[in-house]
């Protein structure tokens, strides 16, 4: 559930904008390409999101169909545009975007009481991010649906997804009180970010991600910190020290980066969460499964594209198998 939005990526990497002239189309927003990412790996996978009434939104509409993602849940939002991401490629780590969400991006208009609470009570792995926090009614809507996870026994990930461009100073804590005038940012996005950790199961997210949602950026404080929330697993990207993962019941695992030859590193992040995913409903024991989500994640960043680059499992098994993308 959340963001959803068409990435326009140029065809020239080491260029600024100014200087591009041909550019690719793509579907884009981290949840989306999540989707996409699992059902290339076999999964059942559905977007509960929201568009424009426009040629983009039904691009993204077609796009999600032929990826196997299915869009009975992705709506239209008359009078807001879809959105449009635009990047650049400065390989190997500078990639700077540019989002056109304005006046107001589609997929934050998302309702409470227009969601199918009984879809998404019993699917059995249900992924949101910090970035459905950032307005409302797509605030209250996301709490909406993690508190209707809450007693289902099944795994909840809570994305911490941090994009501080989607989030404005003086906001109000639904039910908690408010935040002070002024106190954007992090501080606001902390209070959020804990009620939501309070309803999930899994919690993702980088170090800078981390340093957000608990005040922690030592990988092993921030992963305790998580746990201290109420997760059973948190998972803390390390970027090129690997990534680290506990859970409650004390087990642990920091498995290393996979070299490769980095061309895009957008989308990599979405790789490994829907590598996550797979190797959480496959049963799969801790370190296999984030070897196997840094391979995915590895193998999208040797590649442009995003939801395109998304492997297929014998690709992601040959790079787990010659550990090297």
């Amino acid at each position: 559930m959340g963001r959803i939005g068409v990435d326009v990526y140029p065809l020239q990497s080491g260029v600024s904008l100014a200087e591009v002239e041909t550019f690719g189309k793509f579907l884009g927003g981290s949840p989306a390409n999540v989707a996409v990412a699992a059902a290339r790996l076999g999964r059942r996978t559905a977007v509960i999101t929201r568009t424009g009434e426009d040629p983009f939104g039904e691009y993204l509409h077609r796009a999600l169909r032929e990826f196997g993602v299915d869009d009975r849940w992705v709506t239209p939002v008359a009078g807001l545009p879809t959105p449009v991401t635009f990047c650049e490629i400065f390989p190997p780590d500078d990639f700077p975007l540019y989002f056109y969400r304005q006046p107001k991006a589609p997929d934050l208009v998302i309702h409470a009481d227009e969601l199918d609470l009984d879809a998404i009570r019993t699917a059995r792995i249900f992924w949101t991010t910090g970035t459905g926090l950032s307005e409302e009614p797509s605030r209250s809507a996301t709490f909406t649906a993690l508190e209707a996870r809450a007693k289902s026994g099944l795994a909840t990930v809570f994305d911490l997804d941090w994009r501080p461009m989607f989030w404005k100073d003086g906001v109000t804590v639904a039910g908690d009180g408010s935040v002070p005038e002024g106190a954007g940012g992090p501080a606001a996005a902390r209070a959020f970010y804990e009620r939501a950790l309070a309803h999930a199961t899994v919690a993702v997210g980088n170090l800078d991600e981390c340093e957000v949602a608990t005040g922690e950026r030592e990988p092993g404080a921030a992963a305790r910190a998580l746990l201290a929330t109420g997760v059973e697993l948190a998972v803390v990207k390390q970027g090129p020290k690997g990534v680290l993962a506990m859970t409650r019941d004390g087990a642990s695992a920091e498995v290393p980066p996979v070299p490769v030859d980095v061309v895009n590193g957008l989308g990599a992040g979405d790789a490994f969460g829907g590598a996550l995913c797979h190797g959480l409903l496959c049963g799969w024991e801790l370190e296999r499964t984030m070897r196997y989500a840094n391979a995915a994640g590895a193998l999208v960043a040797s590649r442009l594209a995003c939801s395109s680059a998304m492997p297929y499992p014998g690709e992601v098994d040959t790079v787990v198998r010659e550990g090297r993308a």
